[in-house]
């Protein structure tokens, strides 16, 4: 109910620390969706425009959440701006140059890599693969909330997730998607040292251009982690 617009039954006592291990099960939730949404679609439609439903239909599941915390974030990181300054940007609920520019390539990877793992991969791999990248590019947030601290003094979306120090116990449901990656052979391989690579990328640029995290930071580093991923996936290995 947090990071997807799913119903997920009466809301209860809100435990943010308690919810954030079941974000890689979420993105398998989510994962498992759009590959419903893709097998439907590939009946009426060409790869092109059904690369293009897939993505639409995981923008509209998380109702654009990680989206918006993209071009947030685009918009301060790249502001040229002092560290309180950026925070500033990233909290205007207005969008910049730099955050559409993010948004659209995002798309356009999304798009363009989908097509591609279509193109070239058999039906099961274009399954897995559609399963595991969304589960993978939640799962790099908990890295984030583990190893950086909240940029902001008591607001933010995602402030409550940074309560206490998040266990390396919660990491547990991230071997799901790498248990899966493996009946993928050799691009599963790709596919782990993108996921690594990539996390690792954005938390250094994290830590030299901030040296802390927020909730747009977190939602632009699943983004972007997703597109990567699906990037990679569709190389012509």
């Amino acid at each position: 109910m947090f990071i997807t617009i799913l119903p997920a039954g009466k809301g209860g006592e809100f435990s943010p620390t308690g919810m954030i291990r079941f974000f890689p099960v979420v993105g398998l939730i989510l994962g498992f969706i759009v590959l419903c949404a893709d097998l439907i679609a590939s009946i009426f439609w060409q790869t092109p425009v059904v690369a293009l439903i897939d993505v639409l239909v995981l923008v509209a599941l998380t109702g654009a959440f990680h989206i918006d915390g993209l071009g947030d974030a685009a918009d301060g990181l790249f502001s040229h701006r002092s560290r309180e300054r950026a925070l500033e940007i990233m909290k205007d609920s207005r969008i910049g140059m730099m955050g559409l520019v993010a948004v659209f390539w995002s798309f356009a990877i999304k798009i363009a890599g989908i097509y591609s793992l279509k193109d070239l991969c058999s039906g099961l791999d274009v399954a897995l693969l559609l399963l595991v990248i969304p589960a993978y590019s939640r799962a790099g947030m908990l890295f984030g909330i583990r190893y950086f601290k909240y940029g902001r003094e008591s607001t933010g979306t995602g402030h409550d997730l940074f309560e206490k120090r998040l266990p390396l116990a919660h990491f547990i449901w991230i071997s799901v998607p790498i248990f899966l990656s493996l009946f993928l052979g050799f691009r599963g391989i790709i596919l782990n040292i993108c996921f690594v690579l990539c996390v690792s990328l954005i938390l250094f640029f994290y830590s030299r251009k901030m040296g802390c995290i927020t909730g747009d930071m977190l939602g632009a580093m699943t983004e972007v982690t997703e597109s990567v991923m699906f990037l990679a996936a569709g190389m012509a290995i």
